[in-house]
């Protein structure tokens, strides 16, 4: 039988009178790239310390690889490989000596060790600094060098807070390109993240939380379907009145209507029939200076659903 990676039920934590996670039931398969997203204060962190057995419910059930994390959270913290929002690498010392500290707090076998710091380093794009002091790297190699070294025990279940925090966009791409590759090769790989194109790219699915509470679950392409199929950008002379966008809101297939700098971005499921109804009605109140049709975004998706801006 599979194993599932992660299984919360029920999960409520409480901290005194206030409710961080309430009643949170989440499942994470194996070999899945997961995100967790919520604006800050959602209860994204306090989800993970749950996982990370660093946390216990107040009430349901945190299961990580098959492991009641409140009955045994040591029996599993070695197959976790984490890498936080900070570093938290050694400076003074080299990135092969970064590397074989962690090595030493996770029991790694000598025999073969050597063998797998080079892998590991090549894998980065650090071999050739591997005699250097992390104070000398750039924040991108920082961040290179924390997510190899939480591969180095070969751990089942990988947690990534930020990837892509605080580097680069070439750093920033490479390091979504080792995550892929740790997909590839049947890893599990949970993330928080507040860039909604990283979560595009690299999530099989995702949940929203906010207030404590999951909103929504699904992959990123069905959360931009259940948004809409279209929206459009509609620019007019004079601006929309308040009249005419209650007017397009309530067409039949409009998603949402909303007036913003003189105007009307509309969100409509079901094809060229419903934006021909918009058009109808935006030219019949206003002159028509320009429209554009895209695809939903994840940005809309998550302030649809929260009301939040991700990175308030």
């Amino acid at each position: 039988m599979t194993v599932t990676a992660i299984e919360l039920i029920g999960v409520t934590k409480r901290f005194g009178s206030f409710t961080a996670i309430d009643n949170l039931s989440v499942r994470v398969e194996r070999g899945e790239v997961f995100g967790l997203l919520g604006p800050n204060g959602s209860g994204k962190t306090t989800t993970i310390n749950m996982i990370s057995g660093l946390s216990r419910p107040t009430a349901g059930r945190v299961t990580v690889l098959g492991v009641d994390m409140v009955a045994d959270p040591q029996r599993i913290r070695r197959s976790l490989g984490t890498v936080p929002q900070e570093n938290a690498l050694y400076e003074e010392l080299t990135a092969e000596a970064n590397l074989r500290f962690h090595a030493d707090l996770f029991d790694v076998p000598r025999k073969g060790l050597q063998e797998r710091i080079t892998s590991l380093l090549e894998l980065a794009q650090l071999e050739e600094r591997r005699k250097s002091r992390v104070s000398t790297f750039s924040g991108g190699m920082k961040r290179r060098l924390a997510l190899v070294r939480a591969l180095l025990h070969d751990p089942e279940l990988l947690y990534f807070d930020e990837p892509g925090l605080g580097v680069d966009v070439q750093s920033r791409r490479a390091l979504w390109d080792r995550i892929l590759e740790l997909k590839e090769r049947g890893s599990t790989v949970l993330i928080t993240t507040n860039y909604l194109e990283e979560a595009n790219v690299l999530c099989d699915r995702l949940a929203i939380i906010d207030r404590g509470r999951l909103v929504a679950l699904d992959s990123p392409s069905n959360l931009r379907r259940s948004f809409g199929d279209t929206v459009l950008d509609i620019r007019t002379q004079p601006a929309p009145t308040e009249d005419l966008v209650r007017e397009v809101r309530a067409l039949q297939g409009v998603v949402s209507a909303i007036a913003s700098n003189g105007s009307i971005q509309v969100t409509v499921e079901g094809g060229g029939d419903v934006t021909g109804k918009v058009v109808t009605a935006v030219v019949a109140s206003t002159s028509l200076e320009e429209i554009q049709s895209r695809e939903p975004s994840l940005d809309e998706v998550f302030l649809s659903l929260t009301g939040k801006e991700l990175r308030e």
